[in-house]
């Protein structure tokens, strides 16, 4: 559900959103049984209560009734809930359930091709190249360290190349100084 709160919005307003849903809701039955209204009101800080809210409340009620309250594990199932795309998916597959993922936000597309990792023009072709290049083993991790990445260092219209670590890696960098 905080993965469906996270969407368009910043990590602080979806932890507090998250924190006010789950301590009036602890199961998917709950949840399931919930009025949206009630649940859009908890969720406001996430942004787009009425929309989040609803998809929260109908994803529960599909994982309630078709699904005996688990949350399926195979990225296609996952795709059939509401509000739940390839990010999302992903993203519970490899945090929630620790399957190896890759994770592909904004973030993630736009720095990965900055750097040239990939040469790739959506996030699901990011996904596809960016799992060809990495050790699956380590696909967990690309989302936590370019995400971070790119909300300190690689901002989107300040890059800060002088303060980056990796910037000898790094496409962008390499053209903006020949």
């Amino acid at each position: 559900m905080a993965t469906i709160l996270s969407q368009r919005t910043r990590d602080d307003n979806t932890r507090r959103a998250s924190d006010a849903l789950f301590r009036k809701y602890d199961s998917i039955e709950d949840l399931a049984a919930a009025d949206p209204d009630d649940v859009a009101a908890l969720v406001h800080p996430a942004g787009f209560p009425k929309q989040k809210a609803k998809a929260i409340v109908d994803c529960c009620r599909v994982l309630r009734d078709e699904h005996g309250c688990r949350v399926p594990e195979d990225t296609e199932t996952l795709l059939t809930l509401p509000m739940v795309g390839r990010k999302t998916a992903a993203c519970v597959r490899a945090y929630a359930m620790g399957i190896p993922s890759v994770c592909v936000d904004t973030h993630v597309h736009r720095i990965s091709n900055l750097m040239g990792l990939v040469d790739t023009k959506d996030p699901t072709a990011t996904e596809t190249e960016l799992m060809l290049i990495t050790p699956e083993d380590r696909w967990i991790d690309i989302n936590k360290y370019l995400v971070r990445h790119g909300q300190v260092v690689c901002l989107p219209n300040r890059p800060r190349c002088e303060a980056c670590s990796v910037r000898s890696m790094c496409d962008r960098y390499a053209k903006n100084t020949s």
